[in-house]
C-alpha cells in the first residue's frame, strides 16, 4: 500500500501536475479540450548531403554547438538561398529556421569581402535577441564579420560604425523606411554590396501592416538596383495558409520566383493539450468566472510543480495584474524575481534583463503580452498558459509554441493550455475544439494597391531617387508605349500618371523624361507603418528623476495614472 504524501508536499514536472489536474474534480469538469499530441521524429540530412559543401570553419563553428548535421527543411533552404533563388521558410517554432539563413549569409560574406546582409525583424527585441546569435556564430567559425543593430535605440556614434563598418546590419521595417531608405547616399557601400535580406516573422506582415511592408520593400529594391545590387530574399514564417503566395505578393515576385520550403525535417516533443472553460457564474447571462483569475490558479500549480511557464495576457492591464497575483500566492516558491512580467512599454534594459533571466532558468514564470509570442530566445519552457483565445489558429499555435523547444534526445512532455474568457468566440471553441485542433492556419493578406498607402509611398520613392518615365509617343502619327521604369504594383503608364497627380499638387517637378521630389517635406516622417501616431510619451518620476517606461499615445490617456 502506497503512502499518502505529507500535505505540505507539492508535486514535481509535468507528469504529476497533469495527474493531478485529472484527479481533481475541481479542474476535470472545466476541461472542454484534453489531447495528446505525440512527438514527431526528425530527419536529418549531413553536411555532405548539400549540394556543395559549407566551408570548414562553419561547420567546425556548428558542431561546437552540437549541431551535427542539419535538419531536412534547412538543407533545402540553404541549398536554394546559394542557387539564388528566393525562399520562404514555412516551419513550426523552434524549428531552426536561423540557420537556414545565418549559414548561407555567413558563406557569402567569408567568400566576398565587399558583400553584406540585411536582417529584418518587426520588433526590436526581436533584432537584439538575433545579433547575438549570428555574432556567436560568426565568432565561433572565427570569421571577421561584424553584426550590428541599427535602431531607434542604436546611439549616434554606433549608427556611424554601423553604416561604414557592419557586414550584417539588423534593423526594423521603421527604421529601414524613415532612418535608411532615405539617407541611402550615405549608406552607398552597404547598398553595393547587399547580396541577401532576411525577412523574419513574415507573418506579422499583414493587413496595414503588410501594405506598407511591401511598398518599403518595394523601395529597398528600388534602391538596391540604383547602387548596382540585387539582393536575394530570404523569408521565414510561422505556420500560415498561403506562405508563397503571402511572401510574392510582399516582395512584388511571381510565386514561381519563390522557393517554398514548409515540411519541417525538426523533432517535436509530446504535448499535453488541454481548453479550460471557467465554471458558469450566471446561467441567466451566460457569464463565466474570470478566466484571469483561474488562469492565475492553473498557473500557480506550474510555478509550484517547479515548470517552467509562460502566460500569455490579451492586454497590459492584465498582465500586470496576473503578475501581481501570482507574486503574492506563489513567490514563496522561488521569490518574486522568479516570477516576472514582459511588454511592449518596459524599457529596453528591463526587456533585455528578463530575456536573459529566462535563457539563464534564473526565472520560473514570465507573464506576457504578444510581445513574446514571436521568435525571441527565451529558453526551454516547458508549459504555456494563454487567457482567451488570441484571435487567430496561426498565433495560438504560435503561442504554444513556446513550450517544449528541447525535443531532440529529451522525452520531457510539455503543457498547452488555453482557458476560455465568456466571450462568444471563445465558448464557440469550447463547444467546437475540433475548430481548433483541425483548421489550417490562416491566410495573410495585404493590399499594395491600396491608394492611401500607395500614394504615401510613392512620395518617399519619389524623395529617394527620381523617376524616369518616357512619355508615350504621338497617338495620332505614331503610337509608342510609355517605357521607363515602374513602381511597385504599377505598371509604367500608371506610374507615369500617378506622378502626373503629384505633379499637379506641386510635390513633384517633371523635368525633360524625369519627375524630381519638389516638396517641401521630409515624407516619410509623416508616414506610420502601423497606423498609429508616431509620438511616445516617456514617464519620468519628477521626485527621483528617473525613467519608468514609455507608452504610445493610444495608451497614456487611459493607462496612466499616478502611482
Amino acid at each position: 500500500m502506497s503512502e499518502k504524501p505529507a500535505p505540505w508536499t507539492h508535486p514535481r514536472g509535468v507528469a504529476q501536475v497533469v495527474q493531478n489536474w485529472r484527479d481533481s474534480g475541481k479542474v476535470q469538469r472545466c476541461l472542454a479540450v484534453e489531447r495528446l499530441i505525440e512527438r514527431g521524429s526528425a530527419h536529418h540530412v549531413g553536411f555532405a548531403g548539400l549540394e556543395r559543401p559549407l566551408p570548414g570553419a562553419l561547420i567546425h563553428a556548428l558542431e561546437q554547438r552540437g549541431v551535427k548535421q542539419l535538419y531536412s527543411h534547412q538543407a533545402q533552404a540553404i541549398d536554394a538561398a546559394r542557387r539564388g533563388r528566393h525562399v520562404v521558410i514555412a516551419t513550426p517554432t523552434a524549428s531552426g529556421k536561423s540557420l537556414c539563413f545565418h549559414l548561407p549569409v555567413l558563406e557569402e560574406l567569408a567568400r566576398d569581402p565587399s558583400a553584406r546582409a540585411l536582417y529584418l525583424y518587426p520588433t526590436k527585441a526581436l533584432s537584439r535577441d538575433q545579433e547575438h546569435g549570428v555574432r556567436e556564430l560568426a565568432h565561433a567559425a572565427e570569421l571577421a564579420v561584424g553584426a550590428m543593430v541599427y535602431d531607434g535605440d542604436t546611439p549616434g556614434d554606433a549608427r556611424r560604425a554601423a553604416r561604414d563598418h557592419a557586414r550584417i546590419i539588423l534593423s526594423n521595417p521603421d527604421m529601414l523606411h524613415s532612418g535608411i531608405l532615405p539617407s541611402h547616399t550615405r549608406w552607398a557601400a552597404a547598398f553595393q554590396g547587399l547580396r541577401y535580406v532576411v525577412l523574419d516573422e513574415l507573418h506579422t506582415y499583414r493587413g496595414v501592416f503588410g501594405s506598407h511592408m511591401a511598398h518599403v520593400i518595394a523601395r529597398l529594391k528600388r534602391v538596391a538596383a540604383f547602387h548596382g545590387s540585387h539582393p536575394t530574399f530570404i523569408c521565414a514564417t510561422a505556420t500560415i495558409g498561403n506562405p508563397r503566395e503571402h511572401a510574392a505578393r510582399l516582395l512584388g515576385l511571381d510565386p514561381q520566383e519563390i522557393e517554398l520550403v514548409d515540411r519541417s525535417g525538426a523533432p517535436t516533443t509530446s504535448r499535453q493539450l488541454y481548453v479550460y472553460n471557467p465554471p458558469i457564474v450566471n446561467e441567466e447571462l451566460g457569464v463565466r468566472a474570470s478566466a484571469l483569475k483561474h488562469s492565475v490558479f492553473m498557473t500557480e500549480a506550474l510555478i509550484r510543480a517547479k515548470i517552467p511557464t509562460i502566460v500569455f495576457g490579451q492586454s497590459r492591464n492584465s498582465v500586470e495584474v496576473m503578475l501581481k497575483y501570482l507574486r503574492d500566492r506563489a513567490s514563496d516558491v522561488a521569490g518574486p524575481e522568479a516570477i516576472m512580467a514582459y511588454r511592449g512599454g518596459y524599457l529596453p534594459e528591463t526587456r533585455r534583463k528578463v530575456e536573459q533571466g529566462l535563457r539563464d532558468g534564473n526565472i520560473l514564470c514570465v507573464v506576457s503580452t504578444n510581445a513574446l509570442e514571436l521568435g525571441i530566445d527565451i529558453g526551454d519552457l516547458s508549459a504555456v498558459v494563454t487567457v482567451g483565445y488570441p484571435g487567430s489558429i496561426a498565433a495560438t499555435w504560435q503561442r504554444f509554441g513556446r513550450a517544449g523547444r528541447r525535443a531532440e534526445g529529451s522525452d520531457d512532455t510539455s503543457i498547452a493550455l488555453m482557458v476560455l474568457q465568456s466571450g462568444a468566440l471563445d465558448q464557440y471553441l469550447g463547444r467546437n475544439p475540433e475548430f481548433l485542433l483541425e483548421a489550417g492556419a490562416e491566410e495573410a493578406r495585404i493590399d499594395p494597391t491600396n491608394v492611401e498607402i500607395l500614394v504615401q509611398h510613392l512620395k518617399c520613392a519619389a524623395f529617394e531617387l527620381p523617376f524616369e518615365v518616357t512619355p508615350p509617343g504621338d497617338s495620332v502619327t505614331r503610337p509608342t508605349p510609355a517605357s521607363g521604369e515602374s513602381y511597385g504594383p504599377l505598371g509604367v503608364s500608371e506610374t507615369r500618371d500617378a506622378l502626373d497627380y503629384l505633379e499637379s499638387g506641386g510635390l513633384v517637378h517633371a523635368a525633360g523624361n524625369r519627375y524630381h521630389w519638389a516638396g517641401d517635406a521630409f515624407p516619410a516622417s509623416s508616414v506610420s507603418l502601423r497606423n498609429i501616431g508616431w509620438d511616445n510619451f516617456v514617464i519620468i518620476d519628477i521626485a527621483t528623476g528617473k525613467t519608468l517606461a514609455e507608452l504610445d499615445w493610444r495608451a497614456t490617456h487611459t493607462m496612466l495614472h499616478e502611482q
